[in-house]
């Protein structure tokens, strides 16, 4: 059985229901997984007055975490074309893992969101591949298998390299349903190569 582990930071809800999605997609694949978030680094009381969710539920994790497991399926925010710096700022801690080799033969992937359609989602996912190609893991993304990524019948989030969300300026849209499915498959299809790989 894979280990499979989530690790997300989650400003206004949106991410962290992918993150659930991913964790349920992932189990249907028979793996053993935690949803853990990267520690918020932004003072409580700009959280507060920024009205960030601050009652998720899933434990913060350590960096020293990650080796524990066969799979990490990372999400994030994206801000400005790139990852939330509560994530940059966490992988940022990794040196000693990779300086061990801690990571490498594991299954990276990663999810993301952002305000607007082209708000810099597939920028993102790409510039996070390099962190886990220098961990030596093994980057599996959300394959064309997944068909509720292509169509015109509606806005939606998702590309080849990851399930997305999009939130809207004011963060009022939650991820659709089409969004959530494509979250549900990326996890079961990490989980399910994680399972080929170290089983």
């Amino acid at each position: 059985m894979a280990k499979v582990l989530v690790l997300y930071h989650s400003a206004y809800g949106h991410i962290e229901a992918l993150a659930n999605a991913v964790a349920e997609g992932a189990r249907e694949a028979g793996a053993a997984v935690d949803v853990k978030r990267v520690p918020e680094t932004v003072p409580e009381e700009v959280a507060r007055a920024n009205h960030f969710k601050l009652d998720q539920a899933a434990p913060v994790a350590t960096v020293d975490d990650l080796k524990d497991y066969d799979a990490i399926i990372f999400g994030a925010g994206t801000r400005f074309g790139t990852v939330a710096s509560q994530m940059r700022s966490f992988i940022d801690q990794t040196g000693g893992l990779w300086f061990t080799g801690a990571l490498v033969g594991k299954v990276g992937s990663v999810f993301t969101s952002s305000a607007t359609q082209h708000g810099g989602q597939e920028s993102t996912i790409l510039g996070f591949i390099p962190t886990l190609l220098h961990h030596g893991m093994v980057v599996v993304g959300l394959p064309y298998a997944f068909q509720g990524q292509t169509g015109v019948d509606e806005i939606k989030g998702g590309s080849p390299y990851g399930a997305s969300t999009i939130t809207d300026g004011d963060g009022s849209r939650q991820p659709s349903k089409v969004e959530l499915d494509g979250a549900r498959f990326q996890g079961k299809h990490v989980a399910t190569i994680a399972g080929k790989l170290h089983g």
